[in-house]
């Protein structure tokens, strides 16, 4: 899984042990209020859901290192959101 840094729409901070972060199964990463106000549970990417994203232990950030440059892709149109919204992400 690859770590992000930042909600890929606001660039709100989401460290490795943030409970505000929220992934795709693509690991597109935005913060809690992106996905709840602003996309409606509908990755804008590929029409997925979000789940809250894992912390990775401590011990293995030095094996395993976060992202460190940022993915910033403000949301401006999300052509999955009428075709999904309504449809729980499982059976989408």
């Amino acid at each position: 899984m690859e770590i992000r840094l930042h909600c890929e729409n606001c660039a709100k901070p989401l460290p490795n042990d943030s409970d505000e972060a929220m992934v795709c199964t693509f690991d597109c990463t935005f913060c809690r209020d992106c996905v709840n106000d602003v996309l409606e549970n509908v990755c804008p990417n590929c029409g997925g859901g979000f789940e809250k994203r894992p912390t990775r232990p401590q011990h293995m950030l030095e094996k395993y290192p976060v992202r460190k440059d940022q993915v910033l892709k403000p949301v401006t149109e999300n052509k999955f959101l009428e075709q999904y919204r309504n449809i729980d992400p499982r059976k989408r």
